[in-house]
């Protein structure tokens, strides 16, 4: 049940993180990659500081320095790619591309990996994936992507399930996280020289707020559960990510929702439930 728990909370970060970026660029005008460089920053001194009063030290130089700079290149390039995407691509076909993308990166870890991909969970999987078509896709059919758009959101996705991946076999998620970010920060700082002046008090807060908050703490919470989830459920939980998403923005701004959304519901949270089925061994 813990587990479950601190899942949903994880998702929950995620989803919100999602909201906040989308405000913070579209609605109060940041640059999108000064928005992911404070994002960053804010993380990285979240985590650090947490760190520093438990006394402990967050590991950015160890025996594991080259993982570790693997595992931070993994989370600027998703960084990087979900910022810059959003330039010319739909926020919903984005979510399409980019949870698809890591869907497949971290089955295809997982099997690389020995974990056995059992039908009840590649069935799942595309069950959910099918609902997530259903609630981002175009209403009116028109499926003309911009090719650097997707090509970037594809990247992000990658980037995040190599993220995800190396996050399975952390001792201590926090620490990681902490020296993660920290060995992020100077990848990402290369985008304040590509962007557009574009900075604001509302949209520093909301920027630094998805940082310390929604992805310092929420990518730790992410790697204390990994463990338990495994590469193919923890691949397929993260489909839930756009669906609170979505509810959210019925919630906190009122917008309405039709019969799409409740069919996709239905797909995803059925598809989720299929795949973390395990069937009883019989000797």
């Amino acid at each position: 049940m813990k587990i479950i728990v601190l899942t949903i909370l994880t998702l929950v970060a995620f989803a919100s993180n999602s909201i906040l970026n989308r405000f913070g660029v579209a609605g109060l005008g940041m640059d999108p990659g000064a928005f992911a460089v404070v994002r960053v920053l804010s993380g990285a001194a979240m985590l650090g500081a947490i760190v520093l009063l438990r006394g402990r030290k967050a590991a950015v130089a160890s025996p594991r320095v080259f993982r570790r700079v693997g595992s931070a290149t993994a989370l600027a390039l998703y960084m990087i790619g979900f910022s810059m995407a959003y330039l010319t691509l739909d926020a919903g076909v984005g979510a399409l591309i980019l949870f698809g993308a890591t869907q497949i990166t971290m089955f295809a870890g997982a099997l690389f990996g020995g974990e056995r991909l059992t039908a009840l969970r590649i069935g799942g999987a595309g069950i959910a994936l099918s609902g997530l078509a259903v609630l981002v896709w175009p209403a009116d059919g028109s499926a003309a992507l911009p090719l650097a758009g997707a090509g970037l959101m594809a990247a992000a996705g990658f980037g995040w399930g190599l993220y995800s991946l190396a996050g399975r076999g952390e001792t201590d998620p926090l620490a990681s996280s902490a020296a993660n970010f920290a060995i992020c920060l100077p990848l990402v700082l290369p985008l304040l020289a590509f962007g557009e002046p574009g900075w604001s008090g509302p949209g520093l807060a909301v920027a630094m707020v998805a940082g310390a908050v929604t992805s310092g703490l929420g990518y730790a919470l992410w790697y204390s559960v990994l463990p338990a989830l495994g590469a193919q459920r923890a691949a397929v939980a993260q489909l839930s990510v756009p669906l609170i998403a979505a509810l959210g923005g019925v919630i906190l701004l009122g917008e309405a929702v039709g019969w799409r959304f409740w069919v996709a519901a239905a797909l995803v949270l059925g598809g989720i439930g299929l795949s973390v089925i395990t069937r009883a061994r019989t000797p």
